[in-house]
């Protein structure tokens, strides 16, 4: 098993959570997949696209209950970051975390399973 994340806005994420699906963010639309990051990739995620963001949340998902349409494609560095080319039914989240700003207003995360 392999747990992936999605860094967003409590604000983004309260409607699809009412509607039970999520279509994805601004920077999803525009790219058509919904972009996610592993364990290791989501604390430079959040430093990198959500420095100085309050009120944000972390999805949970585990990978393989996405099927085909999640595609592991080369990002940042070269580096395999999953992306999910469809919506993500809001069942499928196993967990929603808080993702208060730390001193240096990066958004802290905490221990995420792998």
């Amino acid at each position: 098993m392999s747990r992936i994340y999605k860094i967003l806005p409590r604000d983004v994420w309260l409607p699809a959570l009412a509607g039970g699906v999520f279509e994805g963010a601004g920077v999803d639309l525009a790219d058509g997949y919904i972009h996610f990051s592993t364990a290791a990739q989501a604390a430079e995620t959040a430093r990198r696209y959500f420095q100085g963001q309050s009120d944000l949340v972390v999805l949970e998902v585990e990978a393989g209950d996405l099927g085909e349409a999640l595609k592991w494609e080369p990002s940042r560095g070269g580096d395999l970051f999953p992306h999910l080319y469809g919506p993500l039914l809001c069942g499928h989240v196993r967990a929603v975390r808080e993702a208060p700003l730390g001193a240096d207003g990066a958004p802290v995360l905490g221990d995420l399973t792998p």
